[in-house]
């Protein structure tokens, strides 16, 4: 049975979705620290889905994949493979019809928190698209 957690405005979510959303929050605070503005959060297509969409200062659209773990039991090959690229590219293809041409990159952001005391470590890799195809 998957445990749940009860988050406010009384919606479920199991341990799992409740990380994932956490290190979303950490990397999402991290990006806008760096001066970074929010576009989306957690955008679906029938052909993928993308954790964020931000605009960085300099004015590239960053598409970012974000794994979360408690431990430091993967490395980076676990976070995402060439059909998670392919995904994100489709989907970002999606959110950018109609819009104007812009520079963007794909980053892979993995947080790792410390199972003893929470803290977290957050590793962005930029431009993981970059000769992925």
């Amino acid at each position: 049975m998957k445990q749940t957690i009860q988050r406010f405005g009384g919606d479920m979510k199991t341990q799992k979705q409740y990380l994932g959303a956490f290190g979303e929050d950490l990397t999402l605070q991290r990006y806008l620290d760096d001066g970074a503005t929010l576009l989306g959060r957690n955008v679906r297509y029938s052909v993928g889905e993308i954790d964020l969409i931000l605009r960085s200062r300099t004015g590239i659209v960053i598409f970012a994949e974000v794994k979360t773990r408690r431990g430091s039991d993967f490395g980076e090959a676990d976070a995402i493979d060439h059909r998670k690229i392919t995904r994100m590219r489709k989907a970002a293809m999606k959110w950018l019809e109609g819009k104007p041409f812009t520079p963007l990159r794909f980053d892979v952001v993995t947080v790792v928190l410390d199972p003893q005391t929470g803290s977290p470590e957050i590793t962005i890799y930029e431009d993981v698209d970059h000769g992925a195809r």
